[in-house]
């Protein structure tokens, strides 16, 4: 259900057209309209609930983001494929039936309303862009406290973490948002923990920064789902990703979107952190570096970074021995000890801790692709 409806009238705007066909039932082109269907919109409310897959409820806000939803559906369709058989079926929801118009202007035409919607196993609210547009409005929180009372797993893809913490459903989890928008999260509800990783699974609740991450999320659930990596792996292949990234791994976080400008001593001991990973420093010496006690250094890391010195500095080696793993033809024993580990044992056992494959496997994983 796309169109471009931002740029129809003006004749000084260049129009980038898609001809969209039908790939499989129940997608459908609207003539009059010029909208498309998704893939669920042959389903009604009591076949998704019949219906022996689990079906995955995705509400989009007005201003949503494309790429996140596309990443999540498109998973979830190839995990079918992988399968070969309907391990799960997507509907959209809307507070409405109108249909919404994304961040790139493309209109999408929603399955269900908020008043009329299936039977879920999951609801994802995918966000929208700017962050103030997922504040949404009663009707909505409304209804995320309805289902999560009933105990249905809820996450957020990009900013629609906001509206779940609007809602008060994140309070006693993990939740993360795209890195944008992580000091506004912060400002308003310093009550949640949020980190900064790609996505964030904290038992019923799932949580992205958005873009390709909800690839990386929904790949995770799915293995999860089937017991195993086998399904997750071949929907990844479909999906031409040469590499599935992990829960623990990080965005790339800009430091001054972290700490902004009000925290220079946090910056200076990153700054030397990151200027010593081949010889790495003590804390104390750190701490003594920057005019700060241990103990303050301690609770700087903690409060804003959520790890404690040592867990952030060891990050910091490790996503530097992953950089050469993947972009040189460095020796292992040669990447360890350019990132600060005393032998290759030790590396690999903190590389395979962190990772959840060792600096080999790393290596020969990226070698397949």
């Amino acid at each position: 259900m796309i169109d471009p409806a931002t740029t129809h009238n003006n004749k000084n705007h260049a129009r980038l057209c898609f001809l969209t066909a039908p790939a499989q039932p129940g997608l459908s082109l609207h003539r009059n309209s010029a909208m498309v269907h998704p893939a669920s919109a042959n389903l009604s409310p009591s076949s998704v609930k019949n219906c022996s897959a689990k079906t995955f409820g995705f509400l989009i806000l007005p201003s949503f983001t494309t790429i996140g939803l596309a990443s999540a559906v498109e998973t979830l369709r190839m995990a079918n494929l992988a399968a070969r058989k309907p391990l799960y079926r997507s509907v959209l929801i809307a507070a409405d039936d109108a249909p919404v118009v994304a961040s790139n202007g493309m209109r999408v035409l929603p399955d269900y309303n908020i008043t009329n919607a299936p039977a879920l196993d999951a609801l994802l609210v995918v966000g929208a862009n700017p962050i103030d547009r997922s504040r949404s409005n009663r009707p909505l929180i409304d209804w995320l406290r309805q289902l999560a009372r009933q105990r249905l797993p809820l996450g957020g893809i990009c900013t629609g973490s906001y509206l779940l913490a609007k809602a008060e459903l994140l309070k006693g989890y993990r939740c993360t948002i795209h890195w944008e928008d992580l000091p506004t999260l912060q400002a308003h509800f310093p009550g949640i923990v949020i980190s900064s990783q790609l996505f964030e699974l904290d038992r019923d609740r799932y949580t992205c920064s958005g873009g390709v991450a909800a690839m990386d999320m929904m790949l995770q659930l799915v293995a999860r789902d089937t017991g195993g990596q086998d399904i997750a792996a071949k929907a990844a292949e479909l999906l031409l990703c040469d590499r599935v990234r992990g829960e623990r791994e990080r965005q790339r976080v800009p430091l001054r979107t972290l700490l902004g400008s009000a925290q220079p001593k946090l910056s200076q001991v990153v700054a030397i952190m990151e200027a010593n990973l081949e010889e790495p420093l003590g804390l104390e010496e750190l701490a003594s570096l920057n005019d700060v006690t241990v103990r303050q250094l301690e609770r700087l890391f903690h409060k804003y970074l959520q790890r404690t010195p040592s867990q952030y500095y060891l990050e910091l080696r490790l996503s530097r021995a992953r950089e050469l793993l993947l972009r040189s033809d460095v020796q292992v024993r040669e990447v360890a000890l350019a990132c600060g580990f005393s032998s290759p044992a030790h590396f690999s056992k903190s590389y395979s801790r962190f990772f959840g494959l060792s600096p080999l496997g790393e290596r020969r994983q990226a070698s397949l692709h």
